[in-house]
């Protein structure tokens, strides 16, 4: 059977050890919870690949939004239940979930999309802007230069499409890029608005 966490259950103990137990410090916290605040009170975000739940996860619920967790490594969600236990969660791959069957105000996918192949990276960008409401946001990190590479922890191929890549591929699927940026540890944001219907004239 093909492990649909790229790897990551693999490494789950040796990832808790490290990322996966500091709550409210790290690398990405201070762009995550700027985002964050760019959403409505209670907004509903779906939080892809969102491991043990720490920080990001938690610091999403702490900003008071309706959280929904996806991550395909059962260790991962078996810690996110212990860290966050009113904070729904299914353990799936993320090319194969349904998303919980709702549509959300705001997407984050932190650290996922390059772990995907390149037809899976696009089909998943597809499946978001699905799901996201009207004046829904997304936010999502990948490598501004087209690379590719090996994870650290995995081993496994990592692949960025590029940023001219993701921002055609935005465009096309009708969102907005609202702007890029790059935090301490060289991630790369792409921050992304699906525009609310235009008002009749």
């Amino acid at each position: 059977m093909a492990d649909r966490s790229n790897g990551y259950e693999q490494v789950a103990a040796e990832f808790l050890a490290r990322r996966g137990s500091a709550r409210d410090i790290g690398i990405g916290v201070p762009e995550v919870r700027q985002w964050a605040r760019t959403l409505p009170a209670g907004a509903a975000v779906l939080d892809l690949g969102c491991g043990t739940g720490l920080p990001l996860t938690a610091l999403l619920v702490a900003e008071g939004l309706s959280v929904y967790g996806v991550d395909a490594a059962p260790s991962f969600v078996q810690a996110f239940r212990r860290h966050l236990p009113h904070t729904p969660i299914a353990c799936e791959a993320v090319q194969d979930s349904p998303f919980f069957g709702r549509t959300f105000d705001g997407v984050l996918a932190w650290g996922l999309l390059f772990l995907l192949s390149p037809a899976h990276q696009r089909q998943l960008l597809t499946r978001i802007a699905g799901v996201l409401a009207p004046g829904g946001r997304l936010l999502f990190t990948a490598p501004a230069l087209p690379l590719i590479w090996r994870d650290a922890m995995t081993g496994l191929e990592s692949r960025s499409l590029g940023a001219p890549a993701y921002r055609h591929h935005l465009a096309a699927l009708g969102l907005t890029l609202l702007s890029e940026s790059e935090d301490e540890g060289q991630n790369h944001y792409f921050a992304a608005l699906r525009p609310p219907p235009s008002s009749p004239p």
